[in-house]
């Protein structure tokens, strides 16, 4: 017969085992239990073996095991959980890819019934359609004022109707509705709130940032840190290439206004003195980019020397 622990004893294992994960682990996932059967939370748990570790308890008993452990040890990264540990919530610890571990707690959602006084976490909307029910149930229907018609001996329900909107809490004459048409609208599982990670904490939106995401958000930022440089001219490596530019837009505009010149500035002095130089260089620039990439052209054969206008028969001027 197996000996039964006291509370303190329960407390003590409770505190060496979380210790044993905070030395273990550098990742956590604070996770929402709300609704959450303990059948539906041992398929998680089984889904997650291998590099990953559910822990549920007290929110009191797990502080002041992170307390204790950041005093014996000195390491105080994991105190920001403290403050997370709000609400009926568990704590997930991985190994594995923090977005890969909240996929498959995902997974695990089971379909609940609308109960009595619940908190509708999503709209609920009736479809139309043959119920099943027969005639004597439109009791129901009338007192939720849904349109319905008797069909084949059965109640029908002519246009969608939204019974209950997120937020609001669920009737006894919703929850018998619902019950009668077999509609489980709700479905609950562990819910991801927060992220903690080498003693950072972040939202779960996080994860799904990609790569393209953060070069966006990146050049965003530089960006921006360019433009309030070059506002109050003050130097920094973002605004550097911007601000060696503009100052030689400066010299060379200065050189172009007076007698003071180098040799960019004179090649851009000829083509201000001669602006056709801009026609002639620009098609040598084009052919001479085109003429890697493009095969050489076959020769052309000399094109007929154009008929005179006597050899056509007339003449533009008159003799």
């Amino acid at each position: 017969m197996a000996i039964k622990r006291t509370k303190a004893e329960k407390k003590q294992a409770y505190d060496r085992k979380l210790c044993s994960l905070l030395d273990e682990y550098s990742k956590v996932l604070i996770a929402l239990a709300d609704n959450v059967g303990s059948k539906q939370l041992q398929d998680i748990r089984r889904g997650l073996r291998g590099d990953s570790v559910v822990l549920m308890g007290k929110n009191t008993l797990i502080r002041r095991c992170i307390k204790v452990y950041a005093e014996k040890t000195g390491n105080k990264a994991f105190d920001p959980l403290m403050d997370l540990l709000v609400g009926n919530v568990g704590l997930i610890f991985t190994k594995g890819d923090l977005k890969e571990v909240r996929e498959e707690v995902a997974k695990y959602k089971v379909g609940a019934p609308a109960r009595v006084g619940l908190v509708a976490p999503v709209d609920v909307v009736v479809p139309p359609g043959n119920t099943g029910l027969d005639p004597s149930q439109t009791s129901f229907f009338q007192v939720l004022n849904i349109p319905t018609k008797i069909n084949k001996g059965t109640v029908e329900i002519i246009t969608p109707v939204e019974l209950i909107k997120k937020g609001d809490k669920v009737g006894s004459s919703e929850s018998a509705l619902l019950a009668k048409l077999g509609i489980r609208p709700f479905s609950y599982g562990l819910q991801i709130v927060s992220v903690y990670e080498d003693g950072s904490v972040f939202s779960p939106e996080v994860l799904d940032l990609t790569e393209d995401d953060l070069v966006e958000k990146f050049a965003t930022g530089v960006s921006m840190v360019a433009s309030l440089s070059l506002a109050l001219s003050y130097p920094t490596l973002a605004a550097a290439p911007h601000m060696f530019i503009n100052g030689y837009k400066n010299v060379l505009a200065v050189a172009v206004e007076t007698d003071y010149s180098y040799p960019h500035a004179d090649k851009i002095k000829e083509y201000l003195k001669d602006p056709s130089k801009f026609a002639v260089a620009a098609p040598v620039a084009a052919a001479d980019s085109g003429a890697a990439a493009a095969p050489k052209e076959e020769e052309k054969a000399p094109e007929p020397a154009e008929e005179s206008d006597e050899e056509m028969g007339f003449s533009l001027f008159d003799d």
